[in-house]
């Protein structure tokens, strides 16, 4: 009888823990369809949560703009999971979204903090891109005295070009344009498109650049050459319209285009519906 109370006991908790795992997998497609709402609902009714659950439960608190619940959540994932270098990677990203909508008394410690994360991130897994990138980017934008600066954006860029040559360039390319050497950074990104012909993103970086210093006609064909390789691309449709109004042209193109972007299928990864929104208004007010 005893050892059949402990069979059942064991039975028990490993329903409950595939019970568990089923929801957390329905809560992750919920959020890949960027039903934020909705898979933080499932992820809540979980009753013994994990550090997977609290990870989930954070990015889609940051994915509606609840950057605080976002660290809290993310807090609990990485106190449950210290060795993973994603959830240090997304809570830095919550906390720098602290610092760039919080007050200027509270924003250097949210920004330190943004920092410290991302340096984890990279110590746990020195070739993780997206922690690299986002480490990068804070370098290259961050003051000094917030721990940014040049010569460490440039360490990282040679780090993420030691994993992936394309991205290292397109790294690179960031960092001229922000010294202002601006044919060091269209011939960066003309590398990075060689080296990765069917990204997207690579024709995108190329046209903002191009529409920065006034060359319309090129952006356009590097913006048409993407067209070519997916034509249904949502980021590019987005990144399309934002090119035009940016530039004041092509506005009632853009407006098109934004009208399109409301009805796609959109992933966590695209903009969100409400920064097409808010570009649409501004375009038909001008």
């Amino acid at each position: 009888m005893y050892r059949g109370f402990h069979i059942l006991a064991l039975w028990l908790a490993i329903a409950a823990g595939a019970a568990s795992a089923q929801t957390l997998e329905e809560a992750q497609k919920l959020y890949n369809l960027t039903e934020f709402e909705q898979s933080l609902k499932v992820l809540h009714a979980i009753p013994n949560k994990t550090a997977a659950v609290y990870a989930l439960m954070g990015r889609n608190d940051y994915m509606q703009a609840d950057y605080k619940k976002a660290t809290e959540s993310l807090e609990r994932a990485v106190a449950a999971d210290p060795l993973s270098a994603e959830y240090e990677l997304w809570l830095g990203r919550s906390y720098g979204r602290r610092a760039e909508t919080s007050s200027p008394f509270t924003a250097p410690g949210f920004a330190t903090k943004a920092r410290q994360h991302f340096e984890k991130a990279t110590q746990l897994n020195p070739r993780y891109l997206e922690a690299l990138s986002d480490l990068f980017e804070y370098y290259l934008e961050a003051p000094g005295f917030l721990g940014g600066g040049f010569e460490k954006a440039q360490a990282t860029a040679r780090q993420i070009a030691s994993v992936d040559a394309a991205e290292g360039a397109s790294s690179a390319a960031k960092l001229a344009e922000k010294r202002k050497e601006f044919g060091s950074a269209e011939d960066q990104l003309r590398r990075a498109l060689e080296l990765s012909p069917k990204q997207v993103g690579r024709f995108i970086d190329l046209a903002r650049l191009l529409t920065k210093q006034g060359r319309f006609q090129e952006a356009d064909q590097s913006i048409a050459r993407a067209r070519k390789i997916a034509p249904d691309s949502a980021k590019l449709t987005f990144a399309e319209a934002d090119l035009y109004i940016k530039s004041n042209r092509n506005l009632d193109r853009a407006k098109e285009l934004l009208k399109h972007y409301l009805t796609m299928s959109l992933s966590p990864d695209d903009p969100p519906r409400s920064q097409a929104e808010k570009l649409l208004r501004q375009v038909r007010g001008t």
